[in-house]
This record gives C-alpha cells, sequence and structure tokens, in this order.
C-alpha cells in the first residue's frame, strides 16, 4: 500500500513539515505526528520498541489539544524544534515545541485573537520567523479594501513568554 489515510475528520492537510525523523502533518483540525521509516510496537509493560521497516510512512499520533492550521499554512513558521502558527476556526496562535502543543495566544492577548481572528473573513495570517531578535512575527493583513494593504504585525519572544511588540511593518509572503 502506497498510500496513507488519515481520519477525515481532520480536514485536509494544509503543510507538511519534517522534523528529526518524523513528518508533521498540520490538518485543518488537528495536527499529527506520523513517523517515518519506522513502525511503533508496544510490549505488554506498555513501553514502546521502535524498530526499522520498509514502510515509507508508519504509525499516525495526534498531538494532545484539539487544535490544526484551519487553511492558513501561511503563519507557519519554525525556530529550532519550535513551530509557531495560527488556527483561526478556535482563534488561537499556536507553539509546537518537544512538549506538544501550547496556545501561546493566551500568554497576555487571548480577548486581542479572539477578536482579531474574527474581524475579517478574507484575512491572511502570514508567520515568519527574526532570526537575529528570536521573534516570531504574525501579521494581519486584508487585501479586500480597496486594493489598500491594510493590518498589523504583533512579535511574540520565548524569552519573556509574551508578546512584545506591534510592529510598523506587514509581511507580504
Amino acid at each position: 500500500k502506497i498510500t496513507k489515510d488519515l481520519n477525515p475528520t481532520y480536514g485536509s492537510i494544509q503543510k507538511l513539515f519534517s522534523r528529526n525523523t518524523d513528518l508533521i502533518a498540520f490538518c485543518e483540525d488537528r495536527v499529527l505526528k506520523i513517523q517515518a521509516n519506522k513502525d511503533a510496537v508496544f510490549n505488554a509493560d506498555g513501553n514502546p520498541n521502535l524498530i526499522a521497516t520498509p514502510n515509507v510512512l508508519g504509525q499516525t499520533m495526534p498531538f494532545a489539544g484539539d487544535y490544526g492550521i484551519s487553511k492558513n499554512p501561511e503563519s507557519f513558521a519554525v525556530d529550532n524544534y519550535r513551530a509557531y502558527f495560527t488556527d483561526k476556526q478556535r482563534r488561537a496562535v499556536l507553539r509546537l515545541s518537544k512538549d506538544g502543543l501550547t496556545p501561546i495566544s493566551e500568554y497576555g492577548m487571548s480577548n486581542y485573537f479572539k477578536e482579531k481572528m474574527l474581524d475579517f473573513d478574507h484575512q491572511l495570517l502570514i508567520g515568519s520567523f527574526d532570526d537575529d531578535k528570536k521573534d516570531y512575527n504574525l501579521t494581519f493583513r486584508n487585501n479586500l479594501c480597496l486594493g489598500i494593504k491594510v493590518g498589523e504585525t504583533l512579535s511574540f519572544n520565548e524569552s519573556v513568554t509574551g508578546w512584545t511588540s506591534f510592529k510598523c511593518f506587514l509581511l507580504e509572503q
């Protein structure tokens, strides 16, 4: 079999990302880890043993939390082992790290993001990572205002575990 079936309730795959030896699938309503070139076999005591197989894709494991990337794969940005993205449907900004999914929009800005993500139906949520300042930049951009690009950009920084600033530029892609 050369295909991998995923639960259709997760929605369509919007983004695939390779992390270490696994494949991360960002679906509309869920984020999944797909083991590549290995299958997990569990002992009677519940501990997993990994064995190499000729299978291209192995076991699929959803991350804890009912979050996905909605239909905004452009919000994805990565820094080392951390990945950042938005879930517009659930009005959240998330970080996928070694410890799983964390809704970083709740760090002092939950009401802001809940309201902001409802403002425009045709809004782009564009993410990037600034290696110099170690910021995840998220731009809310609306392209439907008479040809004029309007929006705003916010920055999240891990060292302060919070949203540090509004910026005066708009990311284009």
